[in-house]
């Protein structure tokens, strides 16, 4: 299979409470291009990127993955 040019990021978005005591949206893993034969290939790699002060609130976390 042929590999494809994938790209992902990954947010991290606050609670109602978090939000109420001025925390915002945040960027974890800052945009990043790689090569995968599929998307939930290059889904993996998003998910192994997130730092780990973040793995215990995996809830608020919101990976994104495009194909070019």
């Amino acid at each position: 299979m042929p590999s494809k040019l994938f790209q992902y990021a990954a947010i991290w978005e606050p609670t109602t409470e978090q939000s109420k005591n001025g925390e915002k949206a945040k960027l974890i893993v800052d945009p990043k291009t790689v090569l995968c034969a599929d998307d939930k290939s290059a889904m993996v790699l998003a998910a192994r990127a997130i730092p780990e002060e973040f793995l215990n609130q995996l809830d608020q976390v919101q990976v994104v993955v495009r194909p070019f």
